[in-house]
This record gives structure tokens, sequence and C-alpha cells, in this order.
């Protein structure tokens, strides 16, 4: 059995999954006995074998145990990981897509969600100074893309608590961060965003840098947390106990939803002086 297949999907998760299910067909398993012997739940294949999920690469690595297919499985991850997103946030943009919630504390820069294409625009001029225009443009245009996930009859509720670092950190120039403040007053008018702001009188936050809690209707909760060079999904249950009672605590610490957009407010108006 080949690689790849003409007529199949040609990238991402749902190449994987087409894989996958091939395999378990010839094998004469049904997606249960496969979670099984892999260790995953017959849900957890279902949702790789649609695409809705890019595999882990231990269950990629379990279907190589599974299959017989020393590598195989190991490399198409490797390969569908490869669609315009770094390999190490094709997992949380899964995720996301599927998440009921999502909290987020953004500690220095406004999480992606809610960046305007200008803000992401300088955002990413300043990460990555050798892109060219068009690879600059190609990164904005994922970012956006993003944020469709609220654009669902049914979004996540999303709930933000942002750092007054990220609302004075001039992004963009002045007219760059009128518009993004004044996009985020916009955003909070929906029933499914909650904005937050932790002055900087709240002190120290438990945290020194950003995260993000993603909640499921049928699933564990995972944590998603930004390092200098790349970010990190973690799905272990003490960490995302710890993650998430130390989100209430900044929560518990930030202004209220209602003080916080008149910070925002007024923070805007000073971008138009």
């Amino acid at each position: 059995m080949s690689e790849v297949k003409e007529g199949e999907p040609s990238s991402g998760a749902a190449f994987l999954g087409a894989e996958v299910r091939t395999w378990r067909l010839q094998a004469e398993l049904s997606q249960r006995e496969l979670g099984l012997k892999a260790n995953y739940g017959q849900q957890y294949v279902a949702k790789v074998e649609a695409g809705e999920r890019l595999a882990s690469p231990e269950f990629a690595d379990a279907c190589d145990r599974v299959f017989g297919t020393p590598g195989l499985f190991a490399r198409l991850r490797k390969r569908a990981s490869q669609h315009g997103y770094p390999d190490w946030f094709v997992p949380y943009v899964q995720l996301e897509r599927q998440a009921a919630g999502i909290s987020n504390y953004s500690a220095t820069l406004i999480m992606g969600m809610l960046q305007t294409p200008e803000y992401a625009r300088a955002v990413f001029r300043s990460a990555h100074p050798r892109d060219t225009v068009d690879q600059i443009d190609t990164r904005v245009a994922r970012r956006s893309q993003r944020q469709e996930v609220m654009e669902r009859d049914v979004p996540p509720l999303l709930w933000c608590v942002l750092s007054e670092a990220c609302l004075r950190t001039k992004v963009g120039g002045k007219e760059g961060m009128r518009a993004q403040l004044a996009h985020l007053l916009a955003e909070a008018e929906s029933p499914h965003i909650t904005l937050q702001v932790l002055p900087f009188a709240a002190g120290a936050p438990p945290v020194p840098g950003s995260f993000t809690l993603l909640t499921f209707d049928d699933e564990p909760s995972i944590v998603y947390a930004d390092t200098a060079m790349a970010g990190q999904t973690i799905d272990s249950p003490a960490e995302v106990e710890l993650a998430t009672a130390r989100y209430d605590r900044i929560r518990a610490s930030a202004l209220s939803p209602d003080d916080s957009l008149a910070v925002i407010r007024r923070l805007m108006e000073d971008y138009t002086r």
C-alpha cells in the first residue's frame, strides 16, 4: 500500500485520517477495536478518520505498531502537519475548532482570535523580519481564518483576560491600536465573548506568560501555553487542573467586564490624541 493515493485528501488531518481508515478496514478492525489496540477511545479514532482532529504523534506510532508499518504513520503525520501552520501549532488549531469554551490569558499581546489584520501584521513583521510581504500576508490570512470559529451558529464561549500591558503596548502605531481596541469593544458586544482587563495594580499574575484553556462537551480539557520559540499543547490532568486554578485567580483579580470595557474605551480615546 503506497503512502499517497490519487483521489484521496492531499494534505492535513483529512489526508492522515483517510489513510488510518484505509489501513483499519484492510485489517478488518472496527474503530473501537483500533482504539483499544492503540489505547484511545472509539470517538477519538472517529474524529481522526473524519479529519476533525490531527492524530497525535503517539496515535501515529500506535498505528504503525498495530498495522505493522514501521514509521509510515509517523511520516504521514509529519506531512499532514505541514499545511500552513507550524507543526507545533497544528494540534492546537484542530482542538480550537472543536472547543465548547476558550479561556485565554493574554500577557503581552492580544490573543490571535481577537486581533485585527493590521495588528496581526505588525506582530508577524516583528517576529519574522526576513519574510516577504506575501509571506506576511499569508500568515495574517491564516490567523484571520481562525476567527471563523466564532462565526458558527453555536460558537464556543470565549473568555479573555487581557493584561493591561496588551492595551498599552503600541502595536502598529496609534492608528493600529485605536482600530484594535475598537475591534475589542465591538467583539465584546457578542453574548459569546467576555473580556476582562488585569490592571497593573493587581500585582504579579500567577503565571508570567500567556496561556489558553480549551474545554469540550465530551472530552477532557487541554491547556496551550506560549513559550519564547513555540507553543505547547498539554493534556496532563494535573497540569490542566493547575492551569485552571491559575486562570481562576487571574480572572478574580481582573476588573469586572463592564469596568474592563470602560478602560478599553478610555485607552482607545487616548490613542486618538
